[in-house]
């Protein structure tokens, strides 16, 4: 066991670590640079194709009953990386590596938009219809058939499902679980059967019941975690400005915190900023091109363009709220932090969703333990949903049809079993190969880039833009 561990440290460090988010941000410094900074140049551009079509019902719009409109798909991708990282992992940053993670998060996710952008357009390529007439597509086709690499392929396929029991699947139950008991004192055994219960129920009816449920769940849970924050936020508002200088100002200083102490510097919170950026929005991974590929659209460039809405919507927006709740509240403090980094004193310390717990806590009392838990229960199954349809889609390049079911009651065991055994092993290395679909995945957007930037140009004649 110690050697496995061992194994799964040293790889995990090289998946995230400086090299892969140089390649993961510099993929998207080239599409960025190569379209002439599309994500913003052309904001009115992609905010008309995505969300202002909704209010239109443009975005809903589909050819038959099972097939998936642009938006359903969205909220699926969203689904699954709108999560615990947005209430939790926004809160680690800001602990390991101080407010100038904020600003470098906010690169990684500007940058990662035209990542998101380059890889789903691929997909749209290189997508092609199943048996029963829906449209399939992921990396595993643009590998297979864009790069003639069947390896790579399986090799992301095969990544991805390991991920989706882990990542997607157990971890995201456990925090289910941990949220209910200790603010509501629901046994985890009874949340796991109910979980299991609900996701089995939701998966029986494959991509279409999934998307039906996160067109709903998705723009709910956003908007219900996005009222709480608002409140604090309206009655801190006099903090804002300062919050936002600190962001700013941290994230060029090298010798942020005290004196450069355990580490707060700029090159600190450049990695820890990047690294939770990418591990939010998934930007570079290749999951989210399963499920916009799905979606019953014409035009590879405007499907895209949803997930540059995307990763604008998970990172620019939720994770900044996240972060500007904590800020103003005034339950983080930057000097204590920076000195208990590496210690046993940040044991002691509020972290992840107990410190976004305790600056919710600051205007909403005993409540707001009970906001960020039934938020992250709200998040951790939209997550759970997202990587089911992942996790199929990748098991049945792998493995074909025949294996649906297998994978479908694997995947609902593995819920209450997340909801009820310790995980430190199980999320250390679902983890790793999270980060490691991004090295297929990349490896393919580049060798391709230029196919997607041709159906770029083309877009751009046909609509005069």
């Amino acid at each position: 066991m110690e050697k496995i561990v061992l194994l799964n440290d040293m790889v995990r460090a090289f998946v995230w670590g400086a090299p892969m988010l140089v390649l993961l941000v510099g993929t998207g410094v080239y599409f960025t640079v190569k379209t002439h900074l599309f994500q913003l140049r052309h904001i009115g551009l992609w905010l008309r194709k995505t969300l202002f079509s909704c209010f239109s019902g443009a975005a809903r719009r589909k050819s038959g009953e099972q097939a998936v409109s642009p938006f359903a798909t969205m909220c699926t991708a969203l689904a699954a990386t709108v999560g615990t990282g947005n209430i939790a992992g926004v809160a680690t940053a800001l602990t390991i590596g101080g407010q100038g993670a904020i600003f470098w998060m906010w690169v990684s996710a500007f940058f990662g938009m035209m990542t998101a952008f380059a890889e789903n357009t691929l997909g749209m390529l290189y997508r092609e219809k199943g048996p029963d007439g829906a449209w399939r597509g992921g990396p595993m086709l643009y590998l297979k058939k864009g790069l003639h690499s069947p390896f790579l392929a399986g090799a992301f396929a095969l990544f991805c499902v390991l991920a989706s029991f882990g990542i997607g699947n157990m971890s995201q139950c456990n925090s289910i679980a941990s949220g209910l008991s200790g603010v509501f004192g629901v046994p985890p055994l009874v949340t796991g059967i109910a979980t299991a219960v609900l996701l089995g129920a939701v998966m029986l009816g494959g991509l279409a019941r999934i998307s039906r449920v996160t067109e709903t769940l998705v723009p709910f849970m956003a908007l219900f975690y996005m009222g709480g924050a608002l409140i604090v936020l309206w009655s801190r508002r006099e903090n804002i400005p300062q919050a936002c200088g600190q962001i700013f100002a941290a994230a060029f200083d090298w010798q942020a915190g005290v004196g450069g102490i355990a580490g707060y510097g700029m090159a600190h919170a450049i990695r820890t900023g990047v690294s939770r950026g990418v591990f939010s929005n998934e930007a570079g991974l290749g999951s989210s091109v399963m499920v916009h590929t799905a979606a019953d659209a014409k035009e590879p460039c405007e499907q895209g363009m949803w997930a540059v809405f995307e990763v604008f919507f998970d990172t620019i927006v939720m994770c900044t709220i996240t972060a500007l709740v904590i800020l103003t509240s005034g339950v983080y403090n930057q000097t204590l932090y920076s000195l208990a980094v590496g210690t046993p004193l940040m044991e002691k310390l509020a972290t992840g969703a107990q410190l976004t717990a305790a600056a919710f806590s600051t205007v909403f009392g005993p409540l707001g333990g009970g906001f960020v838990a039934v938020s992250l229960v709200l998040f951790a199954f939209s997550t759970l949903l997202g990587w089911s349809y992942y996790g199929q889609r990748a098991a049945e390049y792998l493995f074909g049809a025949r294996a649906m079911p297998v994978y479908k009651a694997l995947f609902v065991a593995a819920a209450v079993a997340g909801c009820t055994m310790r995980l430190d092993l199980a999320w250390a290395l679902s983890d790793t190969f999270n980060g490691l679909m991004a090295l297929p995945n990349l490896m393919g957007v580049l060798a391709l880039r230029r196919e997607t930037l041709r159906e770029w140009r083309r877009y751009r004649r046909s609509n005069h833009i």
